[in-house]
């Protein structure tokens, strides 16, 4: 086992495009390690365990694999590569102190490779690169690294080299050693000498890498300039400083299905990625919700961050934790800040895919750990010692971008469905569920298709109910848009006491939301005792419109006269007469159908400029402005108004037109008159469902 100090603790997040080989990097890692038999294959991975993820063979969950690599306790954690599962990949980053980008020899900088850096700049990590799958047809590690340079400058700095016989990785140099490595078929490294055709590049690369160590410090600068080489450590400390403050952006190269390059490269990062400690404080607020810093102290007390949460057939709720400070006992309670309830520990581990390795003396600061059964905490807790309650700042989530309606295939499981979906939140916190009373639907809301379909898939999987995705109804509204004055007269006979009300009603457009409701009475001819019962039938009214039945808004009714009888009249009766003034009223008001208008940012790269802005164009959409992004170099901020009614699956298809390298953001704006056109398709479709 690893010691448990912050200098024998790493943890490093694998972020990347799909299938650029994140497990496979972690199964060889693994494997080097002997802490699995044999390396697994897709679908049988040590990180990727769970059933979904097996079956379709991409990884889906954030998975901290704890593995002990020469006395340093090293947690790689695994994040999927599909942009549906962003928050996945911020979840993982949110308590990692550095990330590896892993990319294919093959695909070079595709998309996914491309926002992982950009989330890792946004978050403050320290980079570095892995550049897969060198042994395939068509890989071009050189291609690679150039179009890595071109794109983030000079910082960018070759650590290992591959040497290639045809498509066979045989050896590595290691540019910083300068010095070359002969990779066996089993994993095993021993020394060979530099390929004289290499040299002269190797050369150049271990020149600028002293140049980048020189510029980290003032001291080594001076040395630099006086033609002394460093020393070991002075190379090794100039490294370190240059990654984590962002001047150097190592990359190192492999094969992981072949387990060839991966032992070199975790070495590599053991020695130059921060440690826990090297990472700093993290923010927090106390109990009264000031604003404080979590420092790193192993003898403070405790201070955990849940980032993640997942249920195990067989044992459980399983919540993972970040121990920022103190240590995390394997017995006792611990405090759940948010929740401000005790929870008892029954024995913590370290995940290691499915295998749980007990952690007896507990999970030091700076170290990654799990507990099952924690009855209260959630993703995003903080879990601490009542003598200091804090609460660390949790991760920045993506808003959901998609909303599709989720049905039952059988009718009458929807409670199934909504209990489902609130235990799958647990372990989901990027997407949402709402019962909309005005469709009558359940709205399910997330990052994108490829994310909902899992859901349903596991809502089948572990709680038998089938469910299927619908394009959400559009909640429309109605209005008038001239005055109108109606009689409305309810008179009723039945033997006894009957039923009489009648009024006379003012309709014209409002200027509130709702209804404006006034009476203009005189004399008495309606009661003052019955007025409320004329505006409780009015409210109850405009909940259905004469159009579509969508409700009204921006109506004004004035109760101006009426008539009542001494015996028959009472408050029923009032309000069934305002009732049927309503319904003669508003279809002579000039009644017009309202469709809901969103704001749309849509943030893309300045190249799909052109083709973004014809596309919401061709959705009805106004273009408000058109920005430089604030955060984000060479990308460009759309601000539009579109109709609801044309953004049904606006992710999906953004996703298709950017290429994957956009996201957008959406929100509701206000209502505007619906276009005939589209009128005469709602009213009409309501007129189908309404005969049905």
């Amino acid at each position: 086992m690893s010691k448990n100090t912050a200098e024998n603790i790493r943890n490093i997040a694998l972020l990347g495009h799909g299938g650029a080989g994140k497990s496979t990097f972690v199964e060889a890692a693994a494997y080097t390690m002997k802490q699995i038999d044999r390396m697994g294959k897709q679908g049988s991975l040590l990180s990727d365990f769970d059933a979904e993820e097996m079956r379709r063979g991409i990884s889906i969950n954030v998975m901290p694999v704890a593995l002990d690599w020469k006395g340093t306790s090293l947690n790689l954690i695994d994040a999927p590569g599909d942009f549906d599962f962003l928050g996945e990949q911020t979840l993982g980053l949110s308590v990692a102190d550095s990330a590896v980008i892993v990319m294919s020899a093959k695909d070079g900088l595709a998309v996914g490779a491309e926002k992982a850096v950009r989330l890792a700049q946004r978050m403050e990590r320290p980079i570095a690169f892995f550049v897969n799958r060198v042994d395939e047809p068509n890989a071009d590690y050189a291609k690679v690294l150039a179009e890595l340079k071109e794109a983030y400058g000079s910082k960018v700095v070759p650590f290992t080299i591959p040497i290639m016989e045809g498509d066979n990785l045989v050896g590595l140099i290691d540019v910083v050693k300068n010095k070359a490595l002969k990779l066996g078929d089993k994993g095993e490294v021993s020394d060979m000498a530099i390929p004289e055709a290499e040299a002269a590049q190797v050369e150049e690369y271990h020149g600028q890498l002293q140049e980048q160590i020189a510029e980290s410090d003032e001291e080594l600068m001076e040395k630099y300039f006086d033609g002394e080489p460093f020393t070991q450590e002075e190379e090794e400390k100039g490294i370190k400083g240059a990654v984590q403050t962002g001047s150097i952006w190592p990359v190192f190269v492999g094969a992981a299905a072949q387990n060839k390059g991966v032992s070199t490269a975790i070495d590599g990062l053991n020695r130059y990625m921060p440690t826990p400690a090297d990472a700093g404080a993290h923010k927090a607020k106390d109990h009264h919700g000031d604003e404080l810093e979590v420092d790193f102290d192993p003898n403070a007390p405790l201070a955990a961050y849940v980032f993640k949460t997942i249920v195990d057939p067989f044992v459980g709720k399983i919540s993972m934790f970040r121990v920022y400070a103190g240590t995390f006992p394997s017995s006792g309670a611990v405090f759940n800040a948010q929740k401000e309830k005790e929870e008892r520990i029954g024995g913590v581990f370290r995940m290691r895919g499915k295998k749980q390795v007990n952690a007896d003396a507990g999970i030091p600061a700076g170290d990654i750990g799990a507990v099952s059964k924690l009855n209260e905490t959630n993703t995003g807790d903080t879990l601490c010692d009542r003598s200091r309650v804090v609460m660390l700042e949790a991760a920045e989530m993506p808003e959901a971008a998609l909303t599709l309606a989720i049905s039952p295939v059988v009718k009458g499981e929807e409670d199934k469905i909504m209990q489902g979906l609130s235990r799958l939140r647990e372990e989901d916190p990027v997407f949402d569920v709402v019962n909309d009373p005005e469709t009558h639907q359940l709205l399910l809301s997330g990052l994108g298709e490829t994310q909902l379909d899992v859901l349903v898939a596991k809502l089948k999987a572990r709680y038998g109910v089938e469910a299927e995705l619908n394009e959400a109804k559009v909640a429309y509204r109605e209005t008038i848009r001239k005055k109108v004055k109606v009689q409305g007269r309810h008179k009723k006979q039945s033997g006894g006491h009957g039923q009489y009300g009648d009024v006379w009603i003012e309709f014209e457009p409002g200027e509130e939301e709702g209804l404006t409701f006034e009476e203009k009475i005189f004399g008495g001819s309606v009661p003052k005792n019955y007025h409320p019962a004329v505006e409780k039938g009015l409210l109850e009214a405009i909940e259905k419109g004469v159009l579509a039945g969508y409700p009204v808004v921006n109506l004004k009714a004035t109760l101006v006269d009426g008539s009542y009888h001494d015996v028959d009249s009472n408050e029923m009766s009032f309000k069934l007469a305002a009732r049927l003034a309503y319904r003669n009223g508003l279809p002579q008001a000039n009644p017009i159908l309202l469709e809901p208008i969103s704001a749309v940012h849509v943030h893309i790269p300045d190249d799909y400029l052109g083709d973004i802005m014809g596309d919401l164009n061709k959705r009805r959409g106004r273009i408000l402005g058109v920005n430089p992004d604030p955060k984000d170099f060479g990308y460009t901020v759309v601000d539009a108004e579109v109709p609801s009614s044309a953004l049904g699956r606006y992710a999906t298809d953004l996703k298709s037109m950017a290429q994957g390298r956009g996201w957008h953001t959406v929100e509701f704006a206000r209502y505007e008159p619906a276009p005939h056109d589209i009128s005469e398709k709602v009213i009409a479709e309501a007129t189908r469902e309404e005969e049905e």
